[in-house]
């Protein structure tokens, strides 16, 4: 599982810059740089949402990635051993981006 801290604070599975869903999808299939990425597991706090989520943010999660032009995107899934989820003013999950992103 990767490390994950997440600047999206205004997200409703934000949890002290952790994230309380327990997996991601980093949505971007096209992307060839960080801001063209998107955590597409955002959603906006305050919101009404079932939301599935756990009391406490996890620093460990499964981040599954659409990025196929990233380094770390094997089979679909991110290999890297720590990410970050850009979006400290986010309202929406194209607000948001994966910093950790690296162009093949």
């Amino acid at each position: 599982m990767t490390k994950l801290v997440c600047s999206a604070t205004s997200c409703t599975y934000n949890k002290d810059k952790l994230c309380a869903k327990g997996d991601i999808l980093v949505a971007g299939s096209d992307a060839e740089k960080s801001n063209e990425t998107k955590c597409d597991s955002f959603i906006s706090a305050g919101r009404d949402c079932y939301c599935n989520s756990s009391a406490s943010g996890k620093d460990r999660i499964a981040v599954k990635c659409e990025a196929i032009n990233c380094v770390f995107n094997e089979n679909r899934a991110c290999s890297a051993e720590h990410i970050g989820i850009a979006g400290q003013k986010a309202h929406s999950s194209s607000e948001t981006e994966c910093s950790s992103f690296q162009k093949r």
